[in-house]
């Protein structure tokens, strides 16, 4: 489904920031088109400036909502409302709900009971409820035009979530529920299990551009490119541990006495 699907992008405008919206339609471009594309807000106020002047530029179409009471989700409300609509339609094969608000992590589960896909799009602060209701979820940290990533060879940057020590232990589970005989897996292969285990993951979170770059830097991991073949990784096996030392020098040292001059054993009545 996924290059070729059609899906409908529902924005709201109260918690998503104008900033992501070149790179938000670049990336839902990668899962397939945004046949339908829609923000919701109260834009009567000048409160969404920065939005409107992005909305042409990428055909986003307005929904007024206004907010007749203060604290009321009127916004959500409105959007929840389009979104059932759009799925029982039946022209959508999946939808896109950029926010971090987790009042709509009912309505991302909602959607895949009736077997559309959903994809997150929202800050790191968006609570977990809603990430794991979707099928994917991109941070928008990730989208910004400053967020700068590590290029092959470098450390992540400052701007970087995470560091790349905290995606081991997501990657070892990955390759540990892929039972092989040798232990070696592919690369594209963890890749979509990653996206099963945490619905979250993304390289950019921990400053890399492609996942083997990540695997490289963690330096938990082999990786090896046979004949040309695909990239193939694996848990690093672990170090053989240090042999003791034999039992004859034990012996030696007990032969010593404080002062470090050696001491005959005693003998033995016969």
């Amino acid at each position: 489904m996924e290059g070729s699907a059609k899906l409908a992008v529902l924005i709201d405008a109260d918690n998503t920031s104008p900033k992501v919206a070149d790179a938000l339609f670049e990336e839902v471009a990668k899962i397939g088109e945004a046949s339908l594309r829609r923000i919701y807000g109260d834009f009567s106020k000048g409160q969404q400036a920065g939005w409107e002047k992005v909305l042409a530029r990428h055909a986003i179409l307005p929904t007024q909502q206004f907010a007749y009471t203060t604290g009321k989700n009127s916004t959500d409300i409105t959007l929840v409302i389009d979104a059932m609509d759009l799925l029982h339609s039946g022209r959508f094969d999946g939808f896109c709900l950029v926010s971090s608000d987790s009042d709509f992590t009912r309505l991302a589960s909602r959607l895949r009971e009736e077997g559309a896909d959903v994809y997150g799009f929202g800050a790191q602060k968006t609570p977990e409820s809603f990430r794991q209701a979707c099928r994917r979820f991109i941070y928008t940290e990730n989208l910004l035009p400053e967020a700068a990533v590590a290029t092959p060879g470098e450390g992540t940057t400052a701007n970087s979530l995470q560091p790349a020590s905290a995606a081991i232990p997501f990657l070892a589970k990955a390759i540990a529920q892929m039972e092989t005989e040798d232990g070696w897996v592919s690369l594209g292969a963890v890749g979509q299990r990653l996206a099963n285990i945490a619905s979250d993951f993304d390289p950019r979170t921990y400053g890399f551009r492609k996942l083997s770059d990540l695997i490289r830097k963690t330096g938990a991991f082999d990786m090896e490119h046979p004949d040309g073949r695909t990239v193939r990784i694996r848990i690093k096996p672990p170090k053989p541990a240090a042999e003791s030392p034999p039992a004859r020098s034990r012996s030696r040292s007990r032969g010593r006495s404080r002062g470090g001059a050696s001491v005959p054993p005693a003998s033995q009545s016969s």
